[in-house]
């Protein structure tokens, strides 16, 4: 198995449509939309963001994760992480089960093969998902308020929260309210979002 950076851009996008598309559900309404349109019309273009694939033996993309740096550029964090099913199309590892140290699922190999690589953050809104991404090698956690958790990779020097600069994210909001004031804006990224879907690669080199 290995890490991909997924840099062609029919590539990227057809990549980045499969990854939404896994995360919210097939059915979550116009969500995973306003996300794909706002990684490539915002984060891509500020080149703030990055797509990772873990690949198998045979090169098929078994994990992927969308990485969006914070303003200072100085650290990444897990935007959206799911695994997939090679062989079954449109299918998603469960990440219910509390997870064993190297019985990992995809999508946390993948985490654990980033957190060695860079200075990585992701966030826990529960118990178990702190679980999963410790076993991981995610050992560092800060409480935010509420009950977020922010776990910090090996490669990252932040010690407190207040070392932490804000993330960049999608303004769902923003993409939303363009897609209503302009009705081809919606529908050529609806068509790529299909399109996207439609191409994804069976293969990443």
């Amino acid at each position: 198995m290995k890490v991909v950076k997924i840099n062609n851009l029919q590539q990227r996008e057809a990549c980045l449509a499969r990854l939404c598309a896994e995360a919210y559900g097939h059915q979550a309404g116009i969500t995973p939309l306003a996300t794909f349109a706002g990684v490539l019309g915002v984060l891509f273009k500020q080149e703030a963001a990055r797509l990772l694939a873990l690949v198998d033996d045979q090169s098929r993309p078994i994990a992927l994760a969308l990485l969006v740096s914070d303003e200072a550029g100085t650290s990444m964090s897990v935007a959206q992480l799911v695994s997939l099913d090679p062989d079954a199309e449109g299918e998603q590892s469960s990440d219910e089960d509390k997870p064993r140290s190297g019985d990992l699922n995809p999508a946390l190999r993948l985490v654990a093969e980033l957190a060695l690589r860079a200075p990585l953050r992701v966030e826990a809104l529960s118990d178990a998902q702190k679980a999963q991404f410790t076993a991981a090698g995610i050992q560092r956690w800060l409480q935010a308020p509420g009950d977020l958790q922010i776990g910090l990779g090996p490669k990252h020097s932040a010690t407190s929260l207040e070392d932490l600069p804000r993330i960049l994210t999608v303004d769902h909001a923003s993409v939303v309210a363009n897609f209503k004031q302009d009705p081809k804006l919606f529908e050529d990224y609806k068509q790529r979002f299909i399109r996207g879907l439609e191409q994804f690669p069976s293969t990443l080199p």
